[in-house]
């Protein structure tokens, strides 16, 4: 990547950003703009770096900004350094991290850690809007439920939650669907099952006209008006040739891995963030086809970081945020 240095391990990454923060600065800045240095204020390039506070200044609108200006790093106190640690982190640790390990490495307090996590999950949403399928391709389609156990609650939170919750109904939904051609999942939580919501997602994010593999749950009875729709009956088959969703299931199993053995409790409020960021790991991990490594995810994640933010207000709902 032009004159940067991309580090390949972890620990190329921990010596690399070590020492100089203008290396930090150099690193995100040719990855952010590769066609050269843009004002974040009126969008010139006309500019001049001030060497000894790590930003420039604009010719055209004399204004100063900073290569975390604009992204997810905004405001931030933090140094470039161990933020590009927690980058490398997330989108390398198969089931993820958690915050109390990067308190304990990085030697910032558990809060902050938990902040600097969800910036980063934030980052690494995709924000593609292509159609999955397409004319001969297979697609499957499945709901998972996350979330504790009524019975193994404490009775208060039992209370909160209503006494005369059973099976499911403690828990929060996701809907994924998987293209099998792309070998890339798409998973987003929902506020229901019904029918009307779960079909609306099938229909938005893929071709019509597409195969479509699901389980038996009426919720998908009537896709057949727009696909080809097969099912497989889970009461007495998993699979029927090429019709199952095994696919999916393997990615339910490695996001519930990380929820229950990582993060162990996560709010539903918070639970897309976690999603977005199995998704991102999912759909960029090695494969024959698509032999990514470590730098490449790295990279990947850095260059999805410019036009998002989140504030702790946000975070933690007090600006009246709502999950959906």
């Amino acid at each position: 990547m032009g004159n940067i240095n991309v580090p390949k391990t972890l620990l190329e990454c921990s010596r690399y950003f070590a020492g100089d923060p203008a290396i930090a600065v150099e690193f995100l800045a040719a990855i952010r703009w590769k066609d050269g240095v843009v004002c974040q204020h009126c969008g010139s390039k006309k500019h001049s770096y001030l060497k000894t506070r790590r930003i420039w200044k604009c010719r055209e609108c004399k204004k100063q900004f900073s290569v975390k200006a604009g992204t997810v790093f905004e405001d931030s106190p933090i140094p470039l350094d161990k933020w590009m640690m927690v980058v490398w982190l997330v989108v390398n640790c198969k089931n993820g991290i958690s915050s109390w390990e990067i308190h304990r490495d990085l030697k910032v307090t558990q809060k902050t850690a938990w902040f600097m996590l969800h910036r980063v999950r934030l980052a690494l949403k995709s924000e593609s809007g292509f159609l999955l399928g397409g004319e001969g391709t297979e697609v499957e389609v499945d709901e998972s439920y996350v979330g504790g156990k009524l019975n193994n609650m404490h009775k208060d939170r039992r209370a909160k939650l209503g006494l005369a919750m059973r099976g499911t109904a403690s828990k929060t939904a996701v809907q994924g669907m998987l293209d099998r051609n792309l070998r890339e999942v798409r998973a987003t939580v929902v506020p229901d099952t019904k029918r009307e919501t779960l079909q609306n997602l099938v229909l938005n994010n893929i071709h019509h006209g597409s195969t479509v593999y699901s389980d038996e749950s009426v919720t998908y009875d009537k896709l057949s008006e727009n696909f080809v729709h097969e099912v497989v009956n889970h009461s007495e088959e998993y699979v029927r040739g090429r019709v199952h969703t095994n696919g999916l299931e393997n990615f339910w199993s490695l996001m519930k891995r990380g929820l229950k053995g990582t993060y162990v409790c996560v709010e539903p409020f918070h639970l897309e963030r976690y999603v977005d960021e199995q998704v991102f790991r999912y759909n960029n991990r090695a494969t024959k086809d698509n032999p990514l490594n470590d730098s490449d995810r790295f990279v990947l994640a850095l260059s999805q970081i410019a036009g998002k933010r989140l504030t702790y207000k946000e975070l933690i709902g007090k600006d009246n945020a709502r999950p959906f």
